[in-house]
């Protein structure tokens, strides 16, 4: 008996639903246009989408810590620009300049995820005011550069233009990296001692402190992985389209949270993983990539996208027993407070 209790535990998580969710989609695209199911041109779509699962991954790591992070398309263009600024006007190998690049994006999410543990200023508002900065750096080094930001850097070697074209087996190379980083992210949150102190630093910062962990430099590490993630999105984006640019991340910032809350993240902190956001992020990319298909124009593409967001969170907070109100109640105290509460309104 203990033991159906636990495979039914399994079978019901949210996570196989989106899984459920995922197939449904792509069955449902392949008979409205048959094409749809050619390897080829599946796996060609989801390349189009893979810098937003990437993002997702880390930015998952910040909001179950409480915070947000909304600066992540901005250091996607700031790393593509590195690239492309180094390697052409410093002469520097490409490889040196994404590892630059990496480090750049990591500095980026560390210094905002300071202000946002160290000096205490809301996450909305670093993160913001960071993505207006990183742009604005973005298409200043370009000018000073003499590059026309429409055109961007472009004459990449083959050596990094190439790997991102790469094919194992049919599946292009850009998914391995996805599988390979999403498994990363999934061990380091869920098997880790870091990623315990994660999720309790978003359940309740002060008893994390009064455990003895050191929560203000766990956040901060949270939003550096989450600049880290961004910045290797750019990286890939670049060699996949073969020029760098400066908006590459303009509109990624919106699908990425998306993302993140569709895959079972509370935007409260302290709940959330990774494999939920993994799926939910293909979700979104696969169910695009059909809509085009079947002859839905891109602006009219966020429709059904918001629909799917409401009805699947709507749908899981009645199953949990949550009702609607209470979760409307919470998100205007939160809002009233600027602090994090519970269900009851109480502030943790």
């Amino acid at each position: 008996m203990p033991e159906r209790l636990e495979w039914k535990k399994v079978l019901f998580r949210f996570e196989f639903f989106l899984l459920a969710l995922l197939i449904a989609e792509i069955l449902i695209f392949g008979y409205l246009n048959p094409r749809f199911l050619r390897p080829q041109i599946l796996f060609g779509s989801i390349n189009d989408f893979l810098s937003i699962c990437i993002i997702a991954l880390f930015v998952t790591f910040v909001l179950i810590t409480g915070g947000i992070d909304i600066q992540a398309g901005a250091i996607v263009g700031l790393s593509s620009v590195t690239v492309g600024l180094l390697w052409q006007q410093a002469g520097a190998n490409v490889w040196v300049a994404c590892a630059f690049a990496l480090m750049v994006g990591a500095a980026c999410g560390m210094f905002s995820g300071f202000l946002v543990a160290y000096a205490r200023v809301q996450a909305m508002v670093v993160t913001l005011g960071g993505s207006f900065f990183y742009a604005g750096v973005a298409v200043t080094m370009t000018r000073i550069a003499g590059v026309e930001a429409h055109r961007g850097i472009s004459g990449f070697p083959q050596s990094f233009t190439g790997f991102t074209s790469l094919r194992f087996f049919g599946i292009p190379f850009q998914f391995v990296i996805f599988i390979i980083l999403a498994t990363i992210a999934f061990v380091l949150l869920h098997r880790t001692k870091y990623g315990r102190r994660v999720f309790l630093c978003g359940i309740n910062q002060n008893a994390a402190e009064y455990s003895g962990i050191n929560s203000r430099r766990v956040i901060m590490s949270a939003y550096m992985l989450s600049g880290m993630g961004a910045a290797l999105a750019g990286i890939i984006l670049t060699s996949y389209l073969g020029t760098a640019r400066a908006d590459y991340g303009r509109e990624l910032t919106l699908p990425v949270i998306t993302a993140v809350v569709l895959g079972g993240t509370s935007i409260f902190g302290g709940r959330g993983g990774v494999v939920g956001t993994a799926l939910a992020a293909l979700i979104i990319g696969v169910m695009r990539s059909g809509l085009s298909m079947v002859g839905i124009f891109p602006q009219h593409q966020d429709i059904p996208v918001g629909i799917l967001l409401i009805a699947v969170l709507g749908i899981r907070g009645i199953a949990s027993g949550v009702s609607v109100s209470s979760l409307f109640k919470r998100f205007d105290f939160r809002l009233l407070t600027g602090g994090k509460t519970d269900l009851t309104g109480e502030k943790r």
